[in-house]
């Protein structure tokens, strides 16, 4: 999948942000139904769940913090992040999907470390918090990723930024956070933006 990839040019608050994607999943834009879900691995796909965290994250002041992705994707996130300073882990369930994501911090002039992390397996990843932010984008797809992002974020350090388009499971993860930590939305279009106080 990564023999053919276009540039495409992301405009966040400080600048624009070059991103490789492969081009079979550049032709499919983030602009229909939530349930909306590409063929392709979803990693490969510009969510504008992505798009919205990278802009959240633009321009915050991070240097000298420790930050982590779940899911990363692309990992627009995460270079966002890195480019405001934060020294950045990026994960993902797919090594052809970190390894894109290395290149495109790469082509931003940023560096990043990429680690591949199963969820229901986090003790390797585990072992490196407390990290002071945890990022994650469109990563409730699933039903059963609920309780394995209930259990692993309060490991991983004291406050959590997940974006979201209103997938179903976004809603019954949102109902058992709520009732363990305070949680701020912000909404950048159809997308919302949760902050956890994971303390």
């Amino acid at each position: 999948m990564l023999d053919e990839l276009v540039s495409r040019s992301i405009a966040l608050p400080s600048g624009h942000l070059r991103l490789l994607q492969p081009r079979e999943t550049a032709e499919l834009p983030d602009a229909g139904p939530v349930e909306w879900a590409p063929l392709a691995p979803y990693w490969a796909v510009l969510w504008r769940s992505g798009v919205a965290l990278a802009s959240e994250v633009d321009g915050v002041a991070l240097r000298g913090l420790r930050v982590v992705e779940l899911g990363c994707g692309l990992a627009l996130p995460s270079i966002a992040a890195a480019r405001a300073g934060a020294t950045v882990l990026a994960t993902d369930a797919s090594a052809e999907a970190l390894s894109l994501a290395t290149r495109n911090a790469r082509a931003n002039c940023v560096q990043l470390e990429a680690a591949v992390v199963d969820w229901t397996e986090p003790d390797d990843l585990v072992a490196r918090a407390p990290f002071d932010l945890v990022l994650a984008a469109d990563v409730l797809y699933e039903r059963a990723s609920v309780a394995a992002l209930l259990s692993l974020l309060p490991r991983l350090g004291p406050e959590a930024w997940l974006a979201d388009p209103g997938r179903p499971a976004a809603g019954a993860f949102l109902e058992q956070a709520g009732r363990r930590w305070p949680v701020e939305t912000r909404v950048r279009g159809v997308v919302r933006i949760h902050r956890l106080e994971l303390r």
